[in-house]
């Protein structure tokens, strides 16, 4: 077999392949028995049909089939011989095929880069040391007393720290705010909206214009919109709102006392603290972790230059992409406002992209080079916990995998973490304490 390479670019490569005739006519004649083997012709049994007939009835399935065979095993012995590892293949250029000739074609694909593997032991890093203070406890309380809280109605003036719950009418030039940003139905008109009375809460200045306030009144409020409002046709515009105020609310929390530790769990106030400051504990672990290895990652990567594949660092930016946008589209953000930002969205998407794909490629060569796999029971363990995490049955989540095709990223998400590990066993890694102890 004759296999040449051009370089089309980094990580490009233009693969031409002539295969003998010997061993087109050997498949043909494998091919066409393996028909005859299989095939039903009226008169004749199966596999008793004289080859020329079998050619006849089925001539176009054979050369297809013959084509397929001799193009999957001749491209696959050829990346061999040119020591290329294809990650995807762009095109493929039939130059000829058939019966009584060679068979070339030319391939375009890219392929994994050619580098050479960074020293990756003895990386350094530092790691913060913390412990949860009391403040830290007293704080995450409070957000678990938030989770209960409750809003009395009450018939006072508003103040700082209660919930007013207004209708209201927008304009801006005397006309609703929607005549300007069709997008803006929610900022125009509203009743029964609950807001907190905050500095800046709902929009700049809002709620301070309410201070004082009692249910039955109105006021008229002026807010200007800032400058990087999500909706840009109102940007540093100013607004009339026509404000009425329908009920004040009061914050109540509950005590922290041994029947709100019962509706947590726990049996004691004690008890509950202590639970408290074992998970904050926890959470310091992980982020300690979560910062070594970033530590680490960033000094590897410092350490080796490398071409990337373009097809896949713009696979890898398509994915982020659509989940910045969905993600926006969640928090309500109007597809207008994510359409004016999408240059911005697709660099920063990029320039991460191309950091992932990166990083993949030389935790790869690492984990080869220390023999590093995803075992089964390693994929089992990290399906388990992505059914706790979905709150499914072991089973569906197998189901859902399959179905996306996502156990090869299930696999490569294994195998980062056993090379992330193993740098960071073999780091050498200094404690220091906490900037925020």
């Amino acid at each position: 077999m004759n296999v040449s390479v051009d370089h089309l670019g980094p990580c490009k490569k233009l693969l031409r392949v002539e295969v003998p005739l010997e061993a087109v006519n050997t498949a043909f004649g494998d091919v066409s028995k393996q028909f005859r083997k299989e095939a039903k012709l009226p008169g004749f049994r199966p596999g008793r049909a004289p080859e020329h007939l079998i050619v006849k009835a089925y001539e176009p399935r054979i050369i297809e089939e013959t084509r397929k065979q001799l193009f999957e095993n001749s491209y696959r012995a050829a990346a061999q011989q040119e020591k290329l590892e294809v990650i995807v293949t762009l095109n493929v250029e039939e130059q000829q095929f058939g019966r009584g000739l060679p068979y070339a074609y030319n391939v375009t694909c890219e392929v994994v880069p050619d580098f050479t593997v960074p020293e990756y032991k003895g990386l350094t890093a530092r790691r913060e040391i913390a412990v949860p203070s009391d403040a830290d406890v007293d704080r995450a309380t409070n957000i678990l007393r938030e989770q209960q809280v409750k809003y009395n109605d009450v018939p006072r003036e508003l103040q700082d720290g209660d919930v007013v719950v207004v209708n209201y009418t927008a304009t801006l030039d005397g006309k609703p705010l929607t005549e300007i940003a069709p997008t803006a139905r929610g900022l125009t008109e509203k009743q029964n909206f609950w807001i907190a009375v905050a500095k800046d809460s709902f929009l700049p200045g809002f709620t301070e214009q309410l201070q004082g306030a009692k249910i039955g009144d109105r006021r008229s409020v002026t807010v200007e919109f800032p400058a990087e409002f999500v909706a840009a046709e109102l940007s540093k515009k100013l607004a009339v709102y026509d404000v009425e105020i329908v009920g004040v609310k009061e914050k109540s929390l509950p005590d922290v006392n041994e029947e709100f530790a019962r509706s947590l769990g726990a049996e004691t106030v004690q008890q509950l603290l202590d639970g408290i400051r074992r998970d904050l504990q926890n959470e310091l672990i992980l982020r300690q972790k979560r910062d070594v290895r970033d530590q680490l990652l960033k000094e590897l990567l410092a350490r080796v230059e490398l071409d990337l594949p373009e097809s896949v660092v713009a696979g890898e930016t398509r994915d982020l992409v659509y989940n910045i946008v969905n993600e926006n589209q969640k928090r309500g953000v109007p597809k207008e406002a994510i359409e004016q930002k999408k240059d911005e969205i697709y660099a920063g998407a990029s320039r991460t992209a191309r950091e992932r794909v990166k990083a993949a490629f030389v935790l790869n060569r690492i984990a080869r080079a220390e023999k590093i796999k995803a075992e089964q029971r390693d994929v089992i363990n990290r399906v388990g916990a992505l059914a706790q995490q979905n709150e499914v049955s072991m089973e569906k989540m197998i189901k859902l995998i399959q179905e996306r095709g996502g156990f090869r990223e299930i696999e490569q998400g294994v195998v980062t973490d056993k090379v992330m590990d193993f740098l960071e066993l073999n780091a050498k890694i200094d404690d220091v304490p906490s900037a925020r102890s």
